[in-house]
Protein backbone atom coordinates (compact mmCIF):
# COMPACT_ATOMS: atom_id res chain seq x y z
CA UNK A 1 0.00 0.00 0.00
CA UNK A 2 1.38 3.70 -0.74
CA UNK A 3 1.99 5.83 1.92
CA UNK A 4 -0.63 8.99 2.02
CA UNK A 5 2.29 11.31 2.01
CA UNK A 6 -0.12 14.09 3.13
CA UNK A 7 -0.01 12.60 5.86
CA UNK A 8 3.99 13.04 6.76
CA UNK A 9 5.60 15.57 8.32
CA UNK A 10 9.56 16.25 6.85
CA UNK A 11 11.95 17.22 9.46
CA UNK A 12 13.53 20.60 9.41
CA UNK A 13 17.16 20.43 8.06
CA UNK A 14 19.75 22.38 9.98
CA UNK A 15 21.26 25.25 8.85
CA UNK A 16 24.95 25.46 7.42
CA UNK A 17 25.93 28.69 9.10
CA UNK A 18 29.89 27.69 8.54
CA UNK A 19 32.79 30.11 10.40
CA UNK A 20 32.66 33.33 11.17
CA UNK A 21 35.98 35.91 10.59
CA UNK A 22 37.73 37.50 12.92
CA UNK A 23 36.36 40.56 11.87
CA UNK A 24 32.48 41.73 12.09
CA UNK A 25 30.96 40.58 9.14
CA UNK A 26 27.18 42.00 9.05
CA UNK A 27 26.41 39.95 5.83
CA UNK A 28 27.00 36.37 7.37
CA UNK A 29 25.59 37.39 10.77
CA UNK A 30 22.43 38.31 8.44
CA UNK A 31 22.60 35.54 6.60
CA UNK A 32 23.33 32.95 9.35
CA UNK A 33 20.37 34.87 11.68
CA UNK A 34 18.38 34.24 8.76
CA UNK A 35 19.11 30.72 8.17
CA UNK A 36 18.47 30.02 11.75
CA UNK A 37 15.03 32.41 12.04
CA UNK A 38 13.48 29.62 9.12
CA UNK A 39 14.97 26.81 10.92
CA UNK A 40 13.26 27.47 14.20
CA UNK A 41 10.46 28.74 12.49
CA UNK A 42 9.85 25.00 10.57
CA UNK A 43 10.36 24.09 14.23
CA UNK A 44 7.61 25.47 15.92
CA UNK A 45 5.28 24.39 12.88
CA UNK A 46 6.53 20.66 13.36
CA UNK A 47 5.81 20.79 17.00
CA UNK A 48 2.25 22.51 16.66
CA UNK A 49 1.35 19.75 14.12
CA UNK A 50 2.17 17.05 16.32
CA UNK A 51 0.78 18.31 20.00
CA UNK A 52 -1.98 19.70 18.36
CA UNK A 53 -5.37 18.59 18.73
CA UNK A 54 -5.18 15.97 15.98
CA UNK A 55 -1.75 15.55 16.41
CA UNK A 56 -1.79 11.87 16.63
CA UNK A 57 -2.16 11.83 12.65
CA UNK A 58 1.51 12.53 12.36
CA UNK A 59 2.18 10.08 14.75
CA UNK A 60 3.77 6.67 12.85
CA UNK A 61 3.74 3.57 15.46
CA UNK A 62 4.73 -0.02 14.25
CA UNK A 63 1.12 -2.09 14.26
CA UNK A 64 0.07 -5.13 12.65
CA UNK A 65 -3.01 -6.93 11.56
CA UNK A 66 -3.89 -10.14 10.31
CA UNK A 67 -6.56 -12.60 10.11
CA UNK A 68 -7.52 -16.26 8.64
CA UNK A 69 -9.95 -17.70 6.41
CA UNK A 70 -9.77 -21.55 7.19
CA UNK A 71 -11.06 -24.22 9.49
CA UNK A 72 -9.05 -24.88 12.63
CA UNK A 73 -9.68 -28.12 14.54
CA UNK A 74 -7.55 -29.76 17.32
CA UNK A 75 -6.22 -33.67 16.94
CA UNK A 76 -6.85 -34.04 20.63
CA UNK A 77 -7.20 -32.18 24.25
CA UNK A 78 -3.65 -33.19 25.58
CA UNK A 79 -2.10 -30.32 22.91
CA UNK A 80 -1.21 -26.84 22.58
CA UNK A 81 -2.36 -25.37 19.34
CA UNK A 82 -0.90 -22.33 17.83
CA UNK A 83 -3.84 -20.04 16.38
CA UNK A 84 -2.77 -19.89 12.68
CA UNK A 85 -3.26 -16.83 9.77
CA UNK A 86 -3.29 -16.64 6.13
CA UNK A 87 -3.60 -13.03 5.49
CA UNK A 88 -1.66 -9.69 6.48
CA UNK A 89 -4.04 -6.92 6.29
CA UNK A 90 -1.73 -4.30 7.54
CA UNK A 91 1.81 -4.50 8.60
CA UNK A 92 3.89 -1.56 10.07
CA UNK A 93 6.87 -2.74 12.04
CA UNK A 94 5.14 -5.79 12.99
CA UNK A 95 5.14 -9.50 10.50
CA UNK A 96 3.62 -12.61 10.24
CA UNK A 97 5.81 -15.51 9.92
CA UNK A 98 5.34 -19.67 10.52
CA UNK A 99 1.62 -19.14 10.35
CA UNK A 100 1.67 -18.24 13.81
CA UNK A 101 4.01 -15.67 15.23
CA UNK A 102 3.71 -11.98 15.31
CA UNK A 103 7.11 -10.55 15.36
CA UNK A 104 8.12 -7.37 15.94
CA UNK A 105 10.72 -4.85 14.57
CA UNK A 106 10.79 -2.35 17.62
CA UNK A 107 11.10 -3.03 21.51
CA UNK A 108 7.77 -2.04 23.92
CA UNK A 109 5.05 -2.32 25.18
CA UNK A 110 2.32 -3.94 22.81
CA UNK A 111 -1.68 -4.26 22.89
CA UNK A 112 -2.38 -7.60 21.37
CA UNK A 113 -6.06 -8.45 20.34
CA UNK A 114 -7.95 -10.79 19.20
CA UNK A 115 -11.40 -12.42 18.08
CA UNK A 116 -12.20 -16.27 17.46
CA UNK A 117 -15.22 -17.45 15.97
CA UNK A 118 -15.52 -21.18 17.91
CA UNK A 119 -18.02 -23.59 17.50
CA UNK A 120 -19.16 -26.37 19.56
CA UNK A 121 -20.54 -29.93 17.55
CA UNK A 122 -21.06 -31.86 20.42
CA UNK A 123 -24.15 -32.41 23.01
CA UNK A 124 -22.52 -31.44 25.95
CA UNK A 125 -21.35 -27.88 27.27
CA UNK A 126 -17.47 -27.07 26.33
CA UNK A 127 -14.46 -25.04 27.31
CA UNK A 128 -11.83 -23.60 25.34
CA UNK A 129 -8.61 -22.03 26.58
CA UNK A 130 -6.88 -19.12 25.06
CA UNK A 131 -3.24 -17.85 26.24
CA UNK A 132 -0.22 -16.55 24.88
CA UNK A 133 3.38 -17.19 24.05
CA UNK A 134 6.18 -15.17 24.10
CA UNK A 135 8.91 -16.64 21.53
CA UNK A 136 7.96 -20.05 22.25
CA UNK A 137 7.71 -19.79 26.37
CA UNK A 138 3.49 -19.53 28.15
CA UNK A 139 3.24 -15.83 29.46
CA UNK A 140 2.30 -16.09 32.91
CA UNK A 141 -1.22 -15.24 33.74
CA UNK A 142 -2.52 -14.50 30.18
CA UNK A 143 -4.82 -17.60 30.11
CA UNK A 144 -8.84 -17.03 29.45
CA UNK A 145 -11.70 -19.77 29.47
CA UNK A 146 -14.31 -19.09 27.09
CA UNK A 147 -17.71 -21.85 27.67
CA UNK A 148 -19.61 -23.15 24.69
CA UNK A 149 -23.03 -24.22 24.93
CA UNK A 150 -24.28 -27.39 23.00
CA UNK A 151 -25.37 -27.76 19.94
CA UNK A 152 -28.73 -26.41 19.13
CA UNK A 153 -29.38 -29.39 16.89
CA UNK A 154 -27.57 -32.20 14.91
CA UNK A 155 -25.54 -30.16 12.36
CA UNK A 156 -26.56 -26.83 13.71
CA UNK A 157 -23.90 -26.53 16.44
CA UNK A 158 -23.26 -23.66 18.99
CA UNK A 159 -21.02 -20.76 18.32
CA UNK A 160 -19.32 -17.91 20.66
CA UNK A 161 -16.92 -14.96 19.97
CA UNK A 162 -13.80 -15.19 22.08
CA UNK A 163 -12.32 -12.18 22.05
CA UNK A 164 -10.37 -9.88 24.01
CA UNK A 165 -6.84 -7.99 24.47
CA UNK A 166 -3.47 -7.92 26.59
CA UNK A 167 -0.54 -5.77 27.18
CA UNK A 168 3.09 -7.70 26.55
CA UNK A 169 6.62 -6.01 27.16
CA UNK A 170 8.31 -7.30 23.78
CA UNK A 171 12.10 -6.78 22.86
CA UNK A 172 13.24 -6.22 18.71
CA UNK A 173 12.58 -9.30 17.07
CA UNK A 174 10.54 -10.82 19.39
CA UNK A 175 7.46 -12.82 18.55
CA UNK A 176 3.99 -13.57 20.30
CA UNK A 177 1.89 -16.14 19.19
CA UNK A 178 -1.79 -17.11 20.37
CA UNK A 179 -2.27 -20.53 21.68
CA UNK A 180 -5.54 -22.64 22.21
CA UNK A 181 -7.05 -25.86 23.62
CA UNK A 182 -10.02 -27.26 24.02
CA UNK A 183 -11.86 -29.73 26.15
CA UNK A 184 -13.38 -31.67 23.59
CA UNK A 185 -12.14 -31.96 19.78
CA UNK A 186 -15.59 -31.40 18.65
CA UNK A 187 -14.70 -27.21 19.57
CA UNK A 188 -13.30 -26.05 16.36
CA UNK A 189 -12.26 -22.74 15.31
CA UNK A 190 -14.78 -22.17 12.42
CA UNK A 191 -14.91 -19.73 8.73
CA UNK A 192 -17.86 -19.01 7.02
CA UNK A 193 -18.20 -18.10 3.19
CA UNK A 194 -19.82 -14.71 2.50
CA UNK A 195 -23.88 -15.14 2.74
CA UNK A 196 -26.55 -13.87 1.01
CA UNK A 197 -30.14 -12.30 1.28
CA UNK A 198 -29.12 -10.34 2.73
CA UNK A 199 -25.82 -9.73 1.42
CA UNK A 200 -22.84 -10.21 4.22
CA UNK A 201 -19.40 -10.61 4.49
CA UNK A 202 -17.46 -13.68 5.16
CA UNK A 203 -16.84 -14.50 8.76
CA UNK A 204 -12.90 -15.06 9.29
CA UNK A 205 -11.92 -17.92 12.20
CA UNK A 206 -9.77 -15.37 13.48
CA UNK A 207 -8.43 -11.47 13.21
CA UNK A 208 -6.04 -10.03 15.52
CA UNK A 209 -4.20 -6.74 16.04
CA UNK A 210 -0.68 -6.29 17.50
CA UNK A 211 -0.37 -2.62 18.06
CA UNK A 212 2.18 -0.24 19.60
CA UNK A 213 1.39 1.22 22.98
CA UNK A 214 4.16 2.80 24.23
CA UNK A 215 8.61 2.19 24.89
CA UNK A 216 9.78 0.58 27.18
CA UNK A 217 10.35 3.03 30.26
CA UNK A 218 11.53 2.54 33.76
CA UNK A 219 9.82 4.06 36.64
CA UNK A 220 11.93 6.14 38.79
CA UNK A 221 10.36 7.29 41.83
Amino acid sequence: MALNLDQQITPPTAPNLGSADVAYDQGFFTQSFGGLNTYFSKLTALFSALFGRRGGKWINSPYGAFQDGTDQTAANTTTAYAVTFDTTDFSNGVTLSNSSRLNVAQAGIYNLQFSIQFKNTTNDTQDVDVWFRKNATNIDKSNSRFGLAPRKAAGDPSHIIGALNFFVSLAANDYVEIMWRPSDVGVSIEHYAASSTPTRPAVPSVIATLSFVSNLSVETA
